[in-house]
């Protein structure tokens, strides 16, 4: 008990934070300014379509992670200044990816809004800028720092914020990986998924926010409440080819991996093991 406490505490004290850093961030850039700076970046990439397009494998969402406040720096390496996104992200691509997600919460995770841009100055796949959205605010503001992509946490919004913020991604063609872990969201995150079709991926976090205790069969039980599965990604503890094949007899042939990854010497090594098994 003490634990999950603890845990609902960081959790917290991570939503707080980023609202006070919204909150300094509006406050220097008014709205109309944001607007107009992410209405004038390139088109976004298809991040839905690339990832539920034609493919020899499952569709794999790899991660740029440094840290997270559970397990620390994923590597003692990444604590460097010198650390590199990019790099991270050209392994991944190399190895099959489908798209790059990245964290970009400075305090907790070490991620840094900016190495949006630079991923995507050396990667031609879409970028999912990861991250605590608090405020449809920051829907503009991943826009304009060139992310293609948003994730929306329905456990951090309210419905008429989650609403307004997949109205406002794909207006500005965002993709949207709409994540979910409590049941008692998934209808709410579900009414929202359908009302932009074609617009928005499903995600099913297998890792309980409360516990952290990940169960990978979590997705599987979802899946069978929706009635096309192919939208739906699973995400957290994913880390063999026998994780994808349990997700793949569910209809669910995308995934988010991170830790695994970044965990490894080389991750995109790592990345291409989890197609080892010639999956189709």
């Amino acid at each position: 008990m003490a634990r999950n406490a603890a845990i609902m505490k960081t959790l917290a004290t991570i939503i707080e934070h980023t609202r006070q850093r919204v909150a300094s961030a509006k406050a220097r850039e008014p709205e109309p300014s944001l607007r107009a700076r992410a209405e004038g970046t390139p088109p976004c990439r298809d991040f839905v379509g690339v990832l539920r397009g034609p493919r020899r494998h499952a569709a794999i969402i790899a991660e740029v992670k440094r840290k997270s406040p559970s397990a620390g720096w994923m590597r003692p390496e990444y604590a460097s200044e010198d650390f590199s996104p990019e790099v991270m992200a050209e392994k991944y691509e190399r190895a099959g990816a489908g798209a790059i997600s990245c964290l970009t919460d400075p305090e907790f995770f070490a991620g840094d809004l900016a190495y949006l841009a630079r991923i995507r100055r050396t990667c031609s796949l879409p970028v999912l800028r990861k991250d605590f959205v608090v405020d449809p605010w920051q829907v503009w503001e991943s826009r304009a720092a060139g992310a293609d992509a948003v994730l929306l946490m329905a456990e951090c919004l309210d419905d008429g914020a989650l609403r307004e913020s997949a109205a406002i991604a794909t207006q500005l063609g965002l993709g949207v990986l709409l994540e979910i872990h409590d049941e008692a969201n998934f209808e709410r995150g579900l009414a929202v998924f359908q009302a932009h079709p074609g617009k928005i991926l499903l995600g099913i976090n297998n890792r309980d926010l409360a516990t952290m205790k990940v169960d990978i069969s979590h997705t599987p039980r979802l899946a069978a409440r929706v009635p096309d599965p192919s939208w739906l990604v699973s995400e957290s503890g994913i880390q063999t080819p026998a994780h994808l094949a349990l997700l793949a007899q569910a209809g669910v042939r995308i995934a988010l991996v991170g830790e695994h990854l970044m965990k490894q010497p080389d991750p995109g090594l790592a990345l291409a093991a989890l197609f080892s098994s010639g999956q189709g």
